[in-house]
């Protein structure tokens, strides 16, 4: 009988693929890591490799923002930046989680998980949703039905934005208070299911949002955006079915 049972067991985790773990709701996938254990060629500009890219020619006129070192990927705005440091790595999955280390060390600082369908073209740049985690606070927003949908952006841009949309875009995000200490490394999960954004922190949950923007069948790339500094380590991309 001990047998037959051990030989059942087997057969039954013969189905997960390789790369893969059993999850609460489904099967989890990975699809990317980095630990960001390797060293740059030169100190002039952003070399991270391993297929990221950034924004810094089209925004910080070259400048490095992106530095490799002691293991870790820092990140930091350059004084001539005219928009926050944009890390971004092809990531495609329609439901899925981003796990990380992370350290911030200023009180303004703050880090952005921000997933993105470049080829929907009815919000700007493809913005579909964003978990942004600061020293005090984590904020899950809806960007695709939110402020990133074409015709509000333009409304908002115009300042014309009238009453009842400004009370429609109120219900696009939740904040909720979270207070981290400086320097400190934690670990950061951030995780769409359908409809819903989650973040937990040190395996923690912190706060959880629904909205139907979330549920883009398609989240094609996740961009890292930090308007200071942020410290990363660790990264990884899972899709879960």
């Amino acid at each position: 009988m001990k047998l037959f049972l051990a030989g059942l067991y087997a057969v039954s985790l013969l189905w997960v693929p390789v790369g893969s773990a059993l999850a609460a709701d489904g099967v989890r996938t990975l699809i990317f890591e980095d630990d960001f254990e390797r060293a740059e060629s030169q100190e002039l500009r952003d070399e991270v490799g391993q297929g990221w890219g950034t924004n810094s020619k089209s925004r910080a006129a070259g400048n490095k923002q992106v530095d490799l070192k002691e293991g870790a990927l820092h990140i930091y705005i350059h004084e001539a930046a005219d928009h926050a440091v944009s890390v971004t790595h092809a990531a495609e999955f329609t439901n899925g989680t981003v796990e990380l280390r992370f350290k911030l060390e200023h009180p303004q600082d703050s880090l952005g998980l921000n997933f993105a369908d470049p080829n929907f073209k009815p919000v700007h740049a493809g913005h579909l949703c964003m978990a942004k985690i600061g020293t005090k606070y984590v904020e899950l927003s809806d960007l695709k039905t939110g402020v990133m949908d074409l015709k509000t952006r333009e409304l908002r841009l115009a300042k014309q934005v009238p009453a009842s949309l400004e009370d429609e875009l109120k219900t696009k995000k939740r904040r909720v208070a979270n207070e981290l200490e400086l320097g400190k490394w934690y670990t950061l999960s951030v995780t769409i299911s359908g409809e819903t954004l989650g973040a937990s922190i040190d395996g923690k949950e912190v706060a959880s949002f629904a909205s139907p923007g979330i549920a883009h069948p398609t989240k094609r790339m996740l961009r890292l955006s930090v308007p200071q500094r942020v410290v990363i380590d660790d990264l990884k991309i899972y899709s879960t079915k």
